[in-house]
C-alpha cells in the first residue's frame, strides 16, 4: 500500500515514525510518501517537506507567516493528487491537517486521524470538519472517547498513548557514560525542557535559569530541541554554571532528579520517566488573552488532564516568576511533596494503559 503521513511537529515525527515501522512489519509492500522530520525519514521513503519549516506557533507567528504556510498547504495538496495514496495519515497539527482532511475527503482519498485535535479544549466547532472529513479518528487518551462518542455521537478507536511505546523502546542509556561524556558530575541532575518553539524558549527559559543559584547542590541541565541548533541557547547560559544537552531529552530524563519543564507532551514524558516536575508556561501578552478567552480547561498540562486533579504544579504567564518557580522546585526536591507526586504517576500509568498503540494503529488502518 501507498502511505502518504503529514505530521507538524516533533513529537508528531516521532510517533509516525513508529507507526511506519509498525506499518512496515505488517505490509511488506509499504511505500511512504510525507511531511515530517527526520525520525520518519530514517524509516524510509520520501520527505516532502521537513516539519522545522511548518512549526509556527502563536497568532502574531502564525499571522507573519500566513503566505508560508498557504504555500505548504497548496504543495501538500497538489503532492497528494500527483502520489495518489491508498490512504492519509494526519498526525496531529489540526491547522494544517484539517484542511488537507477536507481535500483528501472531496478528492476520495481514505483519511485516517492520528492524535487527535484538542476540540475538548478549544475550537470545539472543529468537530464538524472532523465527523465530514475523517473516516477513522485514532485516540490516545481514555477520556478522549467519551467526549467523541457520547458528546459528540462520533465513534473513535482507543490505541494507546504512544508515549508508553517510544519511551520502551529506547536504547537505555548508562547514567555512569552519559555523566562522563557531557561533564556532568555527581551532583543530582534538575532537568529544563523550555519547549521547542523561539518564542516559547525566550519567555520560559530566562525564568527558569533564575532560580539556579538557589540550589548550588543539584546540576541543571537544559535540554535542547531538536529543531535548535547549540549555538541558540548560548546567549542563555553565559556566566552560569548550567550544562546543555542537544537532542537527547529522554536519555536525560531517564537519569534526572527532578524537571523544569513547558506545558505540552514533556509533561507527560516527565511524568512517565518518574521525574518530578513543575510545569512553567509564559508567552506575550496578546497570546495569552486571546487563548484564556478561548481555552476551557482547568489545567494546562496533560498530567493532570488524564488525572482530572492537580499533581503537578503549574505556573502559568505571571505565577510563572522566581520566587514561585524556586518555592515549588524546593517543594518536589524535599517531602512529602516529592513523594506525593511519584505515587501520583503510578496511578496515572495504569489510567494510560498498556503498550502498542503503534501495532494497533497499523492492524486498524490494514483492516480497512
Amino acid at each position: 500500500m501507498k502511505y502518504y503521513l503529514i505530521a507538524g511537529e516533533a513529537s508528531g515525527d516521532l510517533h509516525a515514525s513508529n507507526l511506519m515501522k509498525s506499518l512496515t512489519e505488517k505490509d511488506p509492500n509499504a511505500e511512504f510518501r510525507f511531511f515530517g522530520g527526520d525520525l520518519m525519514q530514517s524509516v524510509g521513503g520520501t520527505l516532502v517537506k521537513h516539519y522545522k519549516d511548518m512549526a509556527f506557533m502563536g497568532f502574531l507567528e502564525v499571522l507573519k507567516n500566513i503566505r508560508t504556510i498557504f504555500r505548504n498547504i497548496d504543495l501538500c495538496k497538489q503532492d497528494l493528487l500527483k502520489y495518489q495514496p491508498d490512504v492519509l495519515i494526519l498526525v496531529d497539527y489540526p491547522g494544517f491537517n484539517l484542511r488537507i482532511a477536507e481535500f483528501a475527503k472531496k478528492h476520495g482519498i481514505v483519511v485516517h486521524y492520528y492524535i487527535s485535535p484538542k476540540i475538548w479544549a478549544w475550537k470545539e466547532s472543529r468537530i464538524h470538519k472532523i465527523k465530514r472529513d475523517v473516516d477513522v479518528m485514532h485516540v490516545i487518551f481514555p477520556f478522549e472517547i467519551d467526549y467523541y462518542e457520547k458528546k459528540h455521537q462520533f465513534p473513535v478507536n482507543y490505541v494507546g498513548n504512544p508515549l508508553l511505546d517510544a519511551i520502551n523502546q529506547r536504547e537505555k542509556v548508562n547514567e555512569t557514560d552519559f555523566r562522563k561524556k557531557h561533564q556532568l558530575g555527581n551532583k543530582p541532575i534538575v532537568a529544563l525542557l523550555p519547549g521547542s518553539r523561539t518564542q516559547e524558549i525566550h519567555k520560559i527559559l530566562s525564568v527558569m535559569l533564575s532560580v539556579v543559584h538557589h540550589f548550588p547542590d543539584y546540576q541543571f541541565v537544559i535540554a535542547g530541541a531538536p529543531s535548535k541548533s547549540p549555538s541558540f541557547y548560548q546567549p542563555y547560559i553565559e556566566g552560569l554554571d548550567v550544562k546543555f544537552i542537544d537532542n537527547q531529552t529522554y536519555d536525560l530524563l531517564s537519569i534526572s532528579h527532578a524537571a523544569l519543564v513547558t506545558s505540552g507532551t514533556a509533561t507527560l514524558e516527565t511524568a512517565l520517566f518518574k521525574v518530578p516536575q513543575v510545569v512553567c508556561y509564559k508567552t506575550s501578552g496578546i497570546t495569552y488573552t486571546v487563548a484564556k478567552s478561548l481555552v476551557k480547561l482547568n489545567y494546562i498540562s496533560l498530567v493532570n488532564l488524564v488525572m482530572d486533579q492537580e499533581v503537578v504544579t503549574e505556573l502559568i504567564q505571571v505565577e510563572c516568576n522566581t520566587e514561585k518557580v524556586h518555592q515549588e522546585l524546593l517543594a518536589i526536591l524535599t517531602e512529602p511533596g516529592r513523594t506525593q507526586q511519584l505515587e501520583a504517576y503510578q496511578v496515572l500509568h495504569k489510567k494510560l494503559g498498556g503498550q502498542g498503540a503503534s501495532d494497533k494503529l497499523a492492524n486498524s488502518i490494514l483492516g480497512m
